[in-house]
């Protein structure tokens, strides 16, 4: 009877996994305008969507400049910033996205401790 429940945790945990894989990420970034901060933070982002979402993402950029009120109402207190709305949970990255690993990270794309196990 341990075995089946097991076998039923296993397959819990494997349709969670595939659910994700699958699962389409909505991703608000927030910017001040054209500044370089801003470009180089949706060139960046853009990049990660394109090699690791397969399409599988809606990306919308909001000005804070033409539109103050959504930037009020997420709480953005500094530019640029992104917010994974789906899949939960619910994340805000502040900085210009360079950092691949840590984009990934803050996305829920790879484990916390991935990047240091090399330096073991």
């Amino acid at each position: 009877m341990k075995g089946n429940k097991e076998k039923t945790r296993n397959e819990e945990f494997e349709e969670a996994v595939l659910q994700r894989e699958q699962s389409r990420f909505v991703l608000r970034l927030f910017v001040t305008g054209m500044t370089p901060k801003s470009t180089q933070a949706i060139a960046n982002l853009k990049k990660v969507c394109e090699d690791y979402f397969d399409g599988r993402y809606e990306l919308k950029v909001i000005d804070i400049y033409q539109q103050p009120n959504l930037a009020r109402e997420e709480q953005i207190i500094g530019t640029p910033t992104l917010i994974k709305q789906l899949p939960l949970p619910f994340r805000k990255l502040i900085g210009d996205m360079s950092d691949t690993e840590k984009v990934l990270v803050g996305l829920d794309l790879k484990p916390k401790n991935s990047s240091v196990e090399g330096n073991k």
